[in-house]
């Protein structure tokens, strides 16, 4: 018995007209207030994004379509002109921002393999069945990326410095002299592992706890010793989290600052632009061109976009697809 026959049978309950509906179109179920709920929680965000990085990036590409000219000796004031590309020009045509480019790239080929390879090394053994004190282990190793990148280039300037380090006073005593700060690429990139490898590390552990468990018995069955498992199927489930660990590394290790600025004063080879930031810095607080320091800093965004998009590209699921079906 359907409603509308319930209520016409039984007195003293109002007949309710039905409300055609049209033929083929179900009935929809509007919410209240789910738009504003989206834009409520979006809003600050939005705002401090705009506030902290739209409006900064706008204003460095106005201040690099700008120039000051100054007149005579000096006395006679500054005026600030318009010039296009005139500051893109000088800072790709300046040796100095192009050898501080290079820097970053040996800086790069260096450092990512190496903390990328130290830290999937760790994270495979806290996954092994044999680690003992995981939880031990996963904060000590995490331990330096909570030190601040200012601190820890001190800490390792002190102990980079002979006379006072008691590291450099020991390998002297059993060696020949090492001098590490003549050294300055090694010098910053061992700074930059040590702080960054537990990180990464954690990130590598987490994604192993989500490989299923039941495809790594399948491999002990089937005779997989640890290190075959961990080369061909751990490895490979976690592609995803490698690429990513792998982008954002690059990315920050293009914007290398902290370190190089701490070591320029005792460190011979750390000059005042050796990585493009020391050269937009130099440029900016020491001649005074703001111009050209927010060229090169422009110019450094745009190259880290490129280098994003191209990693993206190759190691994106259609390449990781092709990959696979070209084996």
């Amino acid at each position: 018995m359907s409603d509308t026959t319930l209520r016409a049978a039984t007195p003293g309950i109002p007949e309710v007209p039905e409300t055609p509906q049209a033929p083929g179109r179900a009935a929809t179920v509007r919410r209240p207030g789910r738009h504003g709920a989206a834009a409520v929680l979006l809003t600050p965000f939005l705002a401090l994004f705009t506030a902290c990085t739209l409006v900064p990036i706008g204003y460095a590409v106005y201040l690099s379509l700008f120039t000051e000219h100054r007149s005579g000796l000096g006395f006679g004031g500054a005026e600030t002109v318009f010039t296009g590309l005139g500051n893109y020009g000088r800072a790709l045509g300046d040796h100095a921002f192009r050898d501080g480019l290079l820097t970053t790239a040996e800086y790069c080929l260096v450092y990512i393999p190496v903390m990328i390879g130290l830290s999937l090394v760790l994270a495979l053994l806290l996954d092994s069945a044999l680690a003992r004190g995981r939880r031990f282990f996963q904060l000590a190793l995490f331990l330096p990326h909570a030190v601040p990148g200012i601190i820890a280039a001190l800490i390792w300037m002190y102990l980079y410095t002979p006379g006072i380090s008691p590291v450099i006073g020991a390998l002297d005593a059993v060696g020949p002299k090492i001098d590490l700060l003549g050294l300055p690429l090694p010098a910053v990139v061992n700074i930059a592992v040590w702080e960054w490898t537990g990180y990464n590390m954690v990130i590598f552990y987490a994604a192993l706890q989500a490989v299923p468990r039941e495809v790594l018995e399948a491999a002990v069955v089937d005779g997989a010793g640890p290190l075959r498992t961990a080369l061909s199927i751990k490895i490979p489930l976690i592609r995803a989290s490698v690429v990513m660990v792998g982008l954002f590394t690059m990315i920050g290790s293009l914007q290398l600052f902290t370190e190089p600025m701490i070591l320029h004063d005792v460190s011979p080879g750390v000059i005042s632009t050796w990585t493009p930031n020391m050269y937009a810095y130099t440029a900016a607080f020491a001649r005074g061109d703001y111009g050209l320091a927010a060229a090169s800093s422009v110019l450094l965004a745009l190259f880290a976009a490129a280098l994003s998009f191209v990693i993206t590209r190759v190691t994106g699921p259609r390449a990781a697809r092709r990959t696979e079906s070209s084996r």
